[in-house]
C-alpha cells in the first residue's frame, strides 16, 4: 500500500524538484575575441608616434564623478548643494548644457568614455554583475519572497557560469585613452574607481595606466564601518543597499595600489584627492594624463560628521548624508584645482569634468527633478549629465547648448595631444573645434541597453522598447526638458526619419557579451510604469 502511494508522489515530486533546482549555468557562453581588432591594436601601439608633432602636448586631467545628477548641485540651477569649486571650473571654461552619456549605468558608460566608442560596439552593453540566479527556485524566491516591485529578476533558461562572469569586462582589443596618450610619452595615472573588469589581466595597468590607486568594483566603503567621526547611513528604502554594504572592503571592493591590497584609513573622497595631488606633484615635469575617478556620491552613504552637520535644515537623514557627500566631493575637487593653480600647472592643463550617469533616484536621496527618471532609465534623469571643459584657449567661453556625447572626451583629448586616431570607428568628435563657432557637434546621439532604445537629435528625443510593451515616446527636449508631453501621435514622419537613423547605427553594433540580470521598474509622477533592463 505504501509503495502504491509513494510512486505517484515520486512521479510528480522528482520532476518538480529537478525543474526547480537544476543549475541554469551553461558553459555555452563563450567570449568571442575580435582577433583582427586585437592585432590592429597591438600593431598601432607598437608603432612610433606618427602624428608629426614632436612637441610635448598639454597636461590632461579627467575628473569623473559617480551618479551625480544634473540638478543635484547649483551648477545648472539653484540645486540643493552649492559647489563653488565645480562652478569655478565652469566659470573659467565651458559648461555643456546638453551632455549625454552612452548608458545610464556606471560600467558601460565608463567603457565608452575611456574608449571614445559606443560601448555597444564591443558588447559592453550591460552593467558588470557578480552572478545570475542559479536555478528557478532562486528566481521564484526572489520574485515572490523578496517581493520588490522596483527590481524584478529576469527569468532565463540558461545563464553564464561563474567562470564566465568572473572574466567579463572591457575587451582587451579596445584602446583606452591612457594607451593612446602613452604613445606620445604621457605619464598616465588612475585614482579611484575602475569598474571595467574583475581580473588582473584586464587591470588598469593592462589598459595603459602607469599608476593605479583605487578599487575594481562599482563601490567601496568610504571608511571602515563604525569609524569615529564618520556617519554611516544605512538606507532601508533602497533595495540594493544591503548588497552594497555587504561587500565592505573585501575582494573587488578592496583598496589597491597597483596590484597590492592596502589598508586605507582616510575617508575615500579625501584619499582620492590626496593621491591625485601626489600624482601631479610627481609628474609635473613631463606631460601627464590623470583620471581622477571619484566614487562620490555613489552608495554606500557615508560622510564625515562635519559635512553631515552642514545640512541640519534637511529633515531626511539620507538626503542630508547625500548632500554632505556632494559638498565634500566639491571641496576635494577644489583642493586638486588649487594645487594646479599654485604650482602653475593650470597654464598647460586641460580639465574635463563629467558624471558617469544621472542621479540614482531609487536611493530616494535625489529625484533628478525637473528631469524625468534617473539612473538605469533612458529618460534624461539617467542620461543627461554635468559636463565641463576648462583649458588654455577655451577659457570663459560660456555655455555650449547643442547635444554632446561622453565619447567626445576621448577624441577631444587625442586632438589636444596632437595624436592620430587608430583605424577603427570612433563616435566622439573634437569638441574644441565646435566651441568657437558653436556649431552642432552631432546630428544624432544613440542609446541601446537590451530592449531599451533611444535617439536624440538637436531638438527631439525618441524612446521605445523592443521587448516589453511600452508606448513609443517622442519629446521636444527644447521645450519640454522634463519629458512630460508625448508628441509621437502627431509627428509620425519625424519618428520615421529618426528610426531610420537609429536602425542604420544599430546595424554596426554587436550583441551584448553577457545578458542583463534584472528588470528595473520606474513609475513616473502619473504612476505610469516603464521597464528597463540592467
Amino acid at each position: 500500500m505504501k509503495l502504491k502511494i509513494f510512486f505517484p508522489i515520486a512521479l510528480v515530486l522528482l520532476p518538480t524538484l529537478w525543474y526547480l533546482f537544476v543549475p541554469l549555468a551553461s558553459h555555452f557562453f563563450k567570449f568571442k575575441k575580435n582577433k583582427s581588432l586585437l592585432e590592429a591594436k597591438h600593431a598601432f601601439l607598437s608603432e612610433a608616434d606618427l602624428s608629426g608633432d614632436s612637441t610635448k602636448g598639454p597636461n590632461i586631467l579627467w575628473i569623473i564623478v559617480d551618479d551625480l545628477g544634473y540638478y543635484d548641485s547649483d551648477l545648472y540651477a539653484e540645486g540643493n548643494v552649492k559647489v563653488p569649486n565645480i562652478r569655478r571650473l565652469s566659470d573659467e571654461g565651458v559648461l555643456f548644457t546638453q551632455a549625454y552619456v552612452t548608458s545610464p549605468v556606471c560600467s558601460p558608460s565608463r567603457a565608452a568614455i575611456l574608449t571614445g566608442r559606443y560601448n555597444q560596439r564591443f558588447g559592453f552593453e550591460h552593467q558588470l554583475h557578480d552572478r545570475y540566479l542559479n536555478n528557478r527556485m532562486e528566481y521564484l524566491g526572489f520574485k515572490y519572497v523578496v517581493n520588490n516591485e522596483t527590481w524584478v529578476p529576469i527569468e532565463r533558461d540558461s545563464v553564464p557560469d561563474q567562470n564566465f562572469m568572473d572574466h567579463i569586462g572591457l575587451p582587451l582589443s579596445e584602446i583606452t585613452i591612457a594607451e593612446l596618450l602613452k604613445k606620445k610619452g604621457y605619464r598616465t595615472g588612475l585614482v579611484g574607481k575602475w569598474h571595467l573588469s574583475k581580473q588582473p589581466e584586464q587591470s588598469p595597468e593592462a589598459f595603459g595606466f602607469d599608476e593605479f590607486y583605487g578599487f575594481y568594483s562599482s563601490h567601496s566603503l568610504y571608511s571602515e564601518e563604525h569609524t569615529e567621526g564618520i556617519v554611516d547611513m544605512k538606507n532601508p528604502a533602497d533595495w540594493t543597499d544591503d548588497y552594497i554594504w555587504s561587500g565592505q572592503r573585501d575582494g573587488r571592493q578592496a583598496i589597491q595600489r597597483n596590484d597590492k591590497v592596502i589598508k586605507e584609513d582616510r575617508y575615500l573622497t579625501t584619499a582620492i584627492a590626496d593621491e591625485s595631488i601626489d600624482f601631479l606633484k610627481k609628474n609635473r615635469e613631463e606631460p601627464f594624463f590623470l583620471l581622477a575617478s571619484f566614487n562620490a556620491p555613489h552608495t554606500p552613504f557615508q560622510v564625515p560628521q562635519n559635512y553631515f552637520d552642514q545640512f541640519k535644515d534637511e529633515k531626511d537623514p539620507v538626503k542630508r548624508c547625500y548632500y554632505g557627500m556632494i559638498k565634500c566631493l566639491d571641496d576635494e575637487i577644489g583642493r586638486v584645482l588649487d594645487y594646479l593653480e599654485e604650482s602653475g600647472l593650470d597654464e598647460n592643463t586641460y580639465v574635463f569634468f563629467i558624471s558617469d550617469n544621472g542621479g540614482a533616484a531609487y536611493t530616494f536621496a535625489t529625484d533628478n527633478a525637473p528631469l524625468k527618471g534617473g539612473k538605469i532609465t533612458n529618460f534624461d534623469g539617467g542620461l543627461k549629465v554635468p559636463f565641463i571643459i576648462k583649458g588654455r584657449g577655451i577659457a570663459a567661453k560660456g555655455q555650449y547648448d547643442h547635444p554632446v556625447s561622453s565619447t567626445d572626451l576621448f577624441v577631444s583629448t587625442a586632438k589636444l595631444a596632437g595624436l592620430n586616431l587608430p583605424d577603427r570607428t570612433y563616435d566622439g568628435v573634437d569638441l574644441l573645434s565646435h566651441l568657437e563657432t558653436k556649431s552642432i557637434a552631432h546630428d544624432y546621439i544613440y542609446f541601446r541597453k537590451g530592449f531599451n532604445h533611444a535617439i536624440r537629435n538637436e531638438k527631439y528625443k525618441l524612446i521605445w522598447n523592443s521587448g516589453l510593451a511600452m508606448d513609443t515616446l517622442l519629446f521636444d527636449i527644447d521645450q519640454d526638458p522634463g519629458e512630460l508631453t508625448n508628441l509621437y501621435p502627431s509627428k509620425k514622419a519625424l519618428v520615421s526619419s529618426m528610426l531610420s537613423a537609429y536602425k542604420q547605427w544599430d546595424k554596426e553594433l554587436i550583441s551584448p557579451i553577457w545578458p542583463s540580470v534584472i528588470y528595473f521598474n520606474y513609475k513616473d509622477k502619473e504612476n505610469k510604469n516603464y521597464v528597463f533592463e540592467n
